[in-house]
């Protein structure tokens, strides 16, 4: 028997991947998390001088948490999504 065959014997005696071999995990950002992250992008630009929007989106882009500074431009928010 020659190693190419006993190979392709081998490959085909294993059978199919299952359907656990294809499937994968992702981890998703909690609100609490976004509401996190959103206070702190939004304090460090408020130090800095800036009046913005902050958006956080999740690897689907649904928005979980919109933040606008209280002199901010009433657009921001939706300029801010689209950036996102």
């Amino acid at each position: 028997m020659t190693p190419r065959l006993a190979l392709l014997l081998l490959a085909l005696a294993a059978g199919p991947a299952s359907a656990a071999d294809a499937t994968f995990n992702v981890k998703l950002l909690t609100p609490e998390t976004a509401l996190k992250a959103a206070q702190a992008a939004l304090a460090r630009c408020r130090a800095s001088g800036y009046q913005v929007a902050v958006v956080v989106t999740d690897l689907m882009g649904v928005l979980p948490v919109v933040r606008r500074a209280r002199v901010a431009r009433p657009h921001m928010p939706d300029l801010a999504a689209a950036k996102a």
